[in-house]
């Protein structure tokens, strides 16, 4: 049960990297989501050789997967065996209160886990987490918008809806930054 506790482990760092930026950003929280899907297959062929499964979904529907040559102990795979794919993702945004700290930029970090050594079932889980700095350009509270710019200098306008964050857009200021992190992790087990 390691791979949970690390999905669940990166998850939670996200949220709390994010979040700790700095302790003003905490009175103003802009948003945050988590949604998690699951999916099991029944394998319907498996060659290892080329790097190769044939899966067949709960509806009966077959997808061929080509796997890299990372994939490890594909040997051990057989027809029959049951495939679990859970994918999480968060997308956390917080409001860095501090003006003009600077220029809008963008982090991509990535890592992988396989499973431990002398484990003969093929699996392992892999994240991917992205964030991103806008710098806030123009606020305008009589429409609810909030114009970000993005690392490349391009403007885009948001309309704020949610009634809660439109009552805190006046605390907002041309210059600050808000830090949108998205983490994706990707967790595949085997059974046999």
């Amino acid at each position: 049960m390691k791979l949970k506790a690390l999905t669940h482990a990166i998850t939670l760092a996200t949220l709390l990297s994010a979040t700790s930026l700095t302790a003003l950003a905490a009175e103003i929280p802009l948003s945050g989501v988590l949604e998690a899907n699951r999916v099991s297959a029944k394998v319907l062929a498996v060659d290892p050789a080329s790097h190769q499964v044939v899966l067949e979904g709960q509806q009966g529907q077959q997808v061929h997967v080509q796997l890299t040559d990372k994939a490890k102990n594909l040997a051990n795979l057989k027809v029959g065996d049951q495939v679990n794919i859970e994918v999480t993702r968060s997308f956390v945004s917080v409001l860095d209160t501090e003006v003009g700290k600077g220029l809008p930029g963008t982090v991509e970090r990535t890592g992988e886990l396989r499973n431990a050594p002398g484990s003969s079932n093929p699996g392992g889980e892999a994240y991917r987490q992205i964030q991103v700095q806008l710098e806030i350009t123009k606020i305008d509270l009589a429409k609810n918008q909030v114009t970000l710019k993005n690392p490349s200098g391009q403007s885009k306008v948001l309309d704020v809806e949610t009634p809660e964050i439109q009552a805190k857009l006046k605390n907002l200021k041309v210059g600050q930054n808000v830090v949108v992190t998205y983490t994706d992790t990707l967790k595949v087990t085997t059974t046999h």
